[in-house]
């Protein structure tokens, strides 16, 4: 069987043009950024022009970006750079049941320090209500966190509404966009948020690196203390590295035209799916606000893994899990009310720059093959 990759959600290839422009640093521009001599003035340089392609992408200053190993240390570095900065004023976190565990599992952390963490809802297409948010803020939160796009089902919050929520009761507001940044447009002003995480293998560039957008003027607790790198935020040598490739990788992806493309491609798979199965395959997420690229089906009265495992050279998800014979959905299915019986078949197909037309066509045909 032909090997087809529609996983992109998980992680996406090296585009080549980012391997191209990280060739010089594997090979001879090895200088410390923070070295005042010949070694260390490039890669400062190539450091600082990296994080302006981060800028301008994110349509922030680049004094604003600070470099992360990635998508998780980007949240880690937003709850509990901002719990430990502000928990003199307040205790109180407001995020959502959908959230990756990139955020769910550090705010369980700081429960055990004492933070009062509500996290809200969503209805069955994954979306939160923004009243159930405003109800949520007390006079001691200091920190709303929701996430723009989900992983998962791909459906996209009401972040703008979210945001000016929290401005109106002068709360900190973050959101991680590490599957929404480079599919659609992400502008921190608009987006309304004053922080903003990002991680580089969902957009093409190399695992291992990431960004959090910190509006100036908010003060953070930095996670990683040492010699006071990034503006006294992150400590660790910069890796100029990892940072041309983000940088180029974002340069990129703000000119890449092509989501229209993927949309169509997704939409076609999905058609191909309703024709084939009918009421036998159900759509989870919003049906309009959602990621152009993200397809998460269930099959009812099937088990995901199994469908999977016959789909054999198919890189894509399943939504739930088998253990000792028992089925568990994912947290986020179940947070939308999916019925066991339903969730137990879900797939996630998420496509990307790679995705052909005749691999839709294949893997449909395949998958109507199966469960026909």
């Amino acid at each position: 069987m032909d090997r087809i990759y529609l996983d992109y959600n998980a992680s996406t290839p090296l585009a080549p043009e980012v391997a191209d422009v990280m060739r010089p640093y594997l090979e001879s521009d090895y200088g410390n950024p923070s070295s005042l001599h010949w070694a260390g003035a490039p890669a400062r340089a190539a450091v600082e022009r990296a994080r302006a392609q981060v800028a301008g992408l994110l349509g922030c200053a680049p004094g604003e970006v600070v470099f992360t190993s990635g998508g998780s240390e980007a949240n880690n570095q937003a709850l509990k750079g901002v719990y430990y900065a502000l928990r003199e004023r307040g205790d109180h976190i407001v995020t959502t049941r959908i959230e990756h565990p990139a955020i769910i599992a550090p705010c369980r952390f700081l429960e055990r320090l004492g933070a009062t963490v509500t996290y809200l809802p969503v209805d069955g297409a994954g979306l939160v209500d923004p009243d159930d948010v405003r109800q949520a803020i007390t006079a001691r939160t200091i920190l709303v966190s929701v996430m723009h796009a989900n992983n998962e089902v791909g459906t996209i919050q009401p972040i703008e509404e979210i945001g000016r929520i929290a401005k109106q009761h002068d709360v900190l507001f973050h959101s991680d966009a590490a599957q929404s940044l480079g599919k659609i447009p992400v502008d921190v002003a608009a987006l309304g948020v004053d922080l903003l995480s990002l991680a580089g293998h969902k957009l093409y560039a190399p695992k291992g690196v990431g960004a959090l957008y910190v509006r100036d003027g908010v003060a953070l607790e930095p996670l990683i203390h040492g010699a006071g790198h990034e503006q006294g935020r992150r400590a660790g040598t910069e890796s100029a590295l990892l940072a041309v490739a983000l940088g180029t990788a974002c340069e990129i992806a703000a000119g890449w035209a092509g989501s229209s493309e993927v949309r169509g491609l997704r939409d076609r798979f999905w058609e191909l799916l309703r024709a084939g199965l009918g009421e036998r395959v159900v759509l989870n997420g919003d049906p309009e606000r959602r990621l152009p690229n993200t397809l998460n089906v269930c099959f009812p009265g099937r088990v995901g893994a199994e469908i999977l495992a016959a789909l054999d050279g198919v890189a894509a998800s399943t939504g739930s899990a088998c253990h000792a014979g028992r089925v568990e959905l994912s947290p986020v299915l179940e947070a939308m009310g999916v019925a066991p019986e339903v969730g137990m078949g879900a797939l996630r197909f998420s496509l990307g720059r790679g995705t052909t037309a005749a691999e839709i066509e294949q893997v449909a045909a395949r998958l109507n093959s199966i469960l026909g």
